[in-house]
């Protein structure tokens, strides 16, 4: 079995008291007992997804007795952003942040962190819900990039971007929907960009909290880029800002 699984209400407790790294749980639907409570209780206050599933999805992962519950255990540990952002200024960097927003596809995800460690991004923000899972895939897509730079899971984006506008970083989304072109905007100063899912975007609430919204221009018949290669280009082209 692959070692980053956790099977049984008894296996996923004592991982969680022990406080391991553990990305997110799987339960099966309508499970309730004092001891899942207990693991609900302690996934919450340890910011770990929780997913309520049907038991042919647990089936499907293990075909063991793995009595309604799954965890993945996570390969790194993460990032508290509220401690990075002054460590950043305190060292002097300017801070340079990405936000994930919804992107939950772990390639897509791999390979967008391969691009920030190329190009300077001091972390990584996802949401505790709704993030792209960190596994072998991830770390293998990243080519171990995923290792080198902070990732954190925050409950909510929205109030973690009212930390970073308050800690004095500009939000900027990257939209197709905007007309400003990405190297027609000043981005050397402390951000935080935004990027949003091939499925659904960046969500309204962070669009109207943004400080600036830009689009990569294009040309060709297709309206609209794969979210790791528009983050590639973003991230390129911000680097190129911030080291001229």
């Amino acid at each position: 079995m692959d070692n980053s699984i956790l099977i049984g209400t008894h296996a996923v407790h004592e991982a969680l008291k022990d406080a391991q790294n553990i990305d997110q749980i799987l339960i099966k639907k309508q499970s309730d007992n004092e001891l899942i409570r207990e693991i609900i209780y302690l996934a919450r206050k340890l910011n770990i997804t929780v997913k309520s599933v049907p038991l042919e999805k647990l089936n499907s992962i293990s075909r063991k007795n793995h009595q309604g519950i799954i965890a993945f255990s996570s390969p790194i540990e993460f990032s508290d952003l509220h401690n990075i952002i002054p460590e950043l200024y305190e060292s002097g960097k300017n801070p340079f942040i990405l936000i994930l927003d919804q992107v939950s596809d772990v390639r897509n995800f791999g390979a967008i962190i391969r691009s920030c460690e190329c190009f300077g991004v001091d972390a990584v923000v996802v949401p505790q819900k709704g993030a792209a899972q960190i596994n072998e895939n991830a770390v293998k897509t990243s080519a171990g990039s995923i290792f080198k730079i902070p990732i954190c899971k925050v409950k909510s984006l929205t109030s973690s971007i009212e930390f970073l506008k308050n800690s004095g970083l500009s939000i900027i989304s990257i939209t197709e929907k905007s007309s400003q072109k990405i190297y027609d905007s000043g981005l050397s100063n402390p951000i935080a960009v935004v990027m949003g899912s091939e499925e659904t975007g960046i969500s309204k609430n962070i669009i109207e909290m943004s400080d600036a919204c830009v689009q990569i221009p294009m040309y060709g018949t297709i309206s609209s880029l794969n979210v790791s290669v528009a983050a590639g280009i973003t991230l390129y082209e911000i680097s190129k800002q911030r080291h001229p």
